[in-house]
Order: structure tokens, then sequence, then C-alpha cells
């Protein structure tokens, strides 16, 4: 991968430059121009290696969500699979090693438009939903690191970036639906030298009330990270694995923490359990640009941490049915003045 390349997947896909001209910001940490970083930014995301620039939401600060399984005769799976990703609610959806072999993310901004879009995919397709949501967040972070030698730079734009954006909120900020910035960012950020001058006139604010709404969103918890959205299969990590285990409840939270803070797993919380199908409590992700390497840093982990005697399951995944941004709120067509 070029150079250009590396540095600005590794340096911005979190702490992206909250000022009126981020990509200029951007190209100056890279020493280049405007026109160039943007430019590789529709190049990657044409490519398929960028899904987005824009915000990551934390779990449940926006509408709701939950992860859901299915057991599906392997001949059917590829026409069922079609049906689940037809749904505006679902995210993700992936084929899995194991008798629950279709998992997907359905998203909603309410949990009764979420129970019924789960209730319609049982019904549609004649097969059972089990409905696994998030309890409690260990470690969630999907950024992919590049293989990147020189990282000069990224200090200096993290800096700057964040002082520009650090001014108090004013009144008419603090007034700003949230709600409405959100239905028009949760798909990404226009690639253009101002986009968030360009999003203020969609929704009637000012550049600077979107700025300061997202510094809100970022320091409330709300955003969990804002920047270039990577797909980790295109770049390279070609090999990832659900893995999930049976705790005992008080020792949950303890091992949920060490889990997260190994290096291979990006993902990492309590989900709940549900019996007979189902006896996992706590599950992790983790990638890797081989099985091997993924099987290897499993092995480190659960030797490590001495977790040999704790009932678990590895489930790698297979095919890719659909992977997008989360979309919370309908987009209204006509533009907001």
């Amino acid at each position: 991968m070029e150079d250009l390349t590396e540095k600005l997947l590794n340096d911005f896909q979190r702490n992206f430059p909250l000022n009126p001209l981020p990509f200029e910001q951007i190209a100056i940490a890279l020493n280049t121009s405007t026109e160039v970083v943007i430019e590789k930014l529709k190049e990657l995301q044409a490519k398929g290696a960028v899904s987005r620039v824009g915000p990551v939401f934390s779990p449940n600060t926006v509408g709701v969500s939950t992860l859901a399984a299915m057991a599906v005769p392997a001949d059917e799976l590829e026409q069922i699979a079609a049906q689940v990703s037809a749904y505006e609610q679902v995210n993700h959806n992936y084929e899995r090693e194991h008798a629950f072999n279709l998992w997907f993310v359905a998203t909603a901004d309410n949990q009764n438009t979420l129970q019924n879009t789960l209730s319609s995919i049982e019904k549609q397709t004649g097969y059972k939903v089990l409905s696994l949501p998030l309890l409690k967040e260990y470690h969630i972070d999907l950024g992919f690191r590049m293989d990147l030698k020189d990282r000069e730079g990224i200090d200096k734009v993290e800096s700057s970036s964040m002082s520009a954006a650090a001014s108090i909120l004013t009144a008419e900020a603090q007034l700003a639906s949230a709600e409405d910035l959100i239905e028009v960012i949760q798909s990404g950020l226009p690639l253009v030298a101002r986009p968030y001058q360009e999003i203020a006139q969609r929704l009637g604010w000012s550049e600077q009330m979107v700025i300061e709404k997202l510094k809100t969103m970022i320091d409330g918890g709300i955003i969990k990270r804002l920047g270039i959205v990577v797909r980790h299969h295109e770049l390279g990590y070609r090999a990832n694995a659900m893995v999930v285990w049976d705790v005992a409840d008080d020792q949950v939270d303890q091992l949920g923490q060490q889990l997260g803070m190994q290096d291979c797993v990006t993902l990492c919380y309590q989900r709940p359990r549900m019996l007979p199908e189902w006896p996992y409590n706590l599950f992790c992700m983790v990638h890797g640009r081989s099985r091997e390497e993924v099987l290897e840093c499993i092995d480190t982990m659960t030797e490590g941490l001495g977790l040999e005697n704790i009932p678990h399951t590895v489930l790698f995944s297979g095919r890719r049915f659909k992977q997008r941004g989360a979309i919370y709120r309908k987009i209204n067509q006509e533009a907001k003045h």
C-alpha cells in the first residue's frame, strides 16, 4: 500500500479534524494538497476499501440495535440471507461456521420498530430469530492498523483539530436537534472541502453549529469516533472470528475487561444467554490477515489468561452478505432550510 494511503488510513480513522477545512488540515499533516486527500478518499470508497468518512455511534445511544442469529439449512442460506439483507434495518449480515450460521445486526430508531423487524423476518423466512442485544460494552474499536513505519504528523493534526473545536456551545447550538444532524451524517460526511458547511446548509444551521454539535456528541459519548471507516476485508484483514464464552456471571466483568485489552481483539461485550439454544454470554471479535493468525491469537489469549477450562466456541465468518453503516433515521428527501 502506498505511503500516503497508509498514513491517511492509519491516522484518521479517529480524531477527524473538527474545523471548517478538515481535509486541508489532513493535507498539511500528510504534506499534500486538499484535492489529493479528497480524491484519494473517493478512490478508496469506489474500491470498497473505505465505507465512509463519518461517525461511528456508540451502541444504543442513538436508536436501538441487536445482534441476531438464525439456523438455516445450507441449501437455503443464500436465499434467506438475501431476504434478511433486504430489510433497511439490517446493516451487517454474515455467514458463520456454526449451527447458527446466519448472523446479522439490526438497528432501528426505537424498540418497537426493531422488534417488528425481527418478527417480520421470522414470518417471511419461516425460521426463528435469536436476538442477543448488547448488555455491557468492554471494548469496541473497529479501527484497523495498516502497515506504516512513519507516523510523523498525526500529533500535529490531532492537537490543532481539537483546539479548533474547543469552543463553548452557543445557545443556538444547544437548541439544535441532534436527531436532525444524525439523519444527515449517518451515511458519512460529504467529500468536499467544507463538509460541515454543506451539512449546515441542508439543516439550516451555521457551519459552527454543526462543528459544535459534533464535538458535544463526541464528548458525550454518543459518537464513539469520527473519521475514516474502513472495510477490513478489502484492506487485507481477510479472516475474522467471533469467539463466544460461557462465563460465570460473577466473573464476566473481569474477563471482559481482560479480553478487551488483547491486541487482536476489536470488540468485546456481554450479551444475554438464550437457553437452551445459546449458553454463551461473553463475545469478542478477533480479526487477522489469515485464519492461522486469528487462531494463534485465540490460543495465545486463552493460555495467557488461563481460560482453557471455560467453555467457548469459535465462529469464523464465511460469506459477507451485507455490510454498511447503520441507518438510524429515515432521511427526509427534502432539504431542510
